[in-house]
């Protein structure tokens, strides 16, 4: 394993970040992190990385204690914060060079030119980190934060505030370094980009609900999902959440994602006659695969019945 949480607890003036929480992240893989604000996501990256000490339980990051043996940790691993955290007044060249000589590195001139030419920053490897969009700061960081060639990126909400142009490059980039060996780990509040990952850890309030690959999560849930589109109808969750047969209704926009029992033809085209006949006729009524969001919703309402 490259690395391993078991029952740590962590907590800031009384209050619980993390509460028991359990999961291991292998060598070589792309893990995710997934879960909302206050899920404890930036809490157990802090102390994968020893910036934090755990209140119980261990963490160990290749075997080691990463407050224990922080030195070590420090070489092996590259962390990237949620903030930009370079410094705007120095050029790229500057601030990778920086960064080089912090761990280090010697002979770094060579390795700069690489992770130039993969984060496809030499044409601006004179201009000023103040300078560059939210994408080229994000390639900045991510190249200062691989200068001395880490096994482990620890990766915080990274594509936060960035055009989709430049996270779709900035995946890019983390599949090429995935190919490489290097093992991944990123939270993000974004699902979409969660099911990328080799396998993921949903967390809530400090604990995890669930981890396995994406599509062994989707795999699992109770029943079938029905979306439903019905603009302009502000009370059509509630219109659809007494039919029979469905067990619960998510609201995203205009989109309603409805938690079925029986998922076969039969049952949906029954459900879509239903709406059909309801004041919600000439909604759009269609079978979707279950995504990662629904997973979610579905394991934290199924965890809070089996608490209650």
């Amino acid at each position: 394993m490259a690395v391993r949480f078991d029952a740590v607890e962590k907590r800031f003036d009384g209050t619980a970040a993390l509460t028991g929480l359990t999961l291991d992240i292998r060598r070589g893989e792309m893990f995710g992190l997934i879960g909302p604000d206050g899920a404890g996501k930036t809490t157990a990256i802090r102390l994968l990385c020893g910036l934090l000490h755990a209140d119980a339980g261990t963490v160990r990051v290749f075997g080691r204690d990463p407050v224990r043996d922080h030195a070590w940790v420090t070489e092996h691993v590259g962390y990237l914060s949620q903030r930009f955290s370079l410094y705007g007044d120095l050029t790229i060249d500057e601030n990778i060079e920086f960064f080089a000589e912090i761990h280090g590195v010697r002979h770094f001139k060579t390795r700069r030119d690489t992770l130039l030419d993969l984060t496809q920053l030499t044409p601006f490897r004179t201009r000023l980190a103040d300078r560059l969009s939210g994408g080229m700061k994000q390639k900045l960081a991510l190249a200062c934060t691989l200068v001395h060639e880490p096994d482990l990126i620890v990766l915080d909400e990274p594509t936060t505030g960035v055009d989709p142009v430049s996270r779709r490059e900035f995946w890019k980039l983390l599949s090429e370094f995935l190919s490489r060996g290097i093992t991944i780990v990123m939270s993000t509040p974004y699902l979409d980009e969660a099911e990328r990952c080799a396998r993921v850890a949903l967390l809530h309030d400090g604990r995890t609900l669930a981890m396995d690959a994406p599509e062994n999560l989707r795999g699992g849930i109770q029943g079938g999902i029905v979306e439903v589109m019905a603009p302009g109808h502000a009370d059509a969750a509630a219109l659809i959440a007494g039919l029979p047969g469905v067990s619960d209704v998510q609201v995203f926009g205009e989109r309603l994602h409805l938690t079925i029992e029986d998922s076969s033809d039969d049952a949906v085209a029954a459900l879509a006659s239903r709406i059909e006949a309801s004041p919600l006729r000439g909604a759009s009524v269609r079978a979707v695969p279950p995504s990662l969001e629904d997973v979610f919703i579905a394991t934290l309402a199924r965890k809070e019945q089996a608490g209650a």
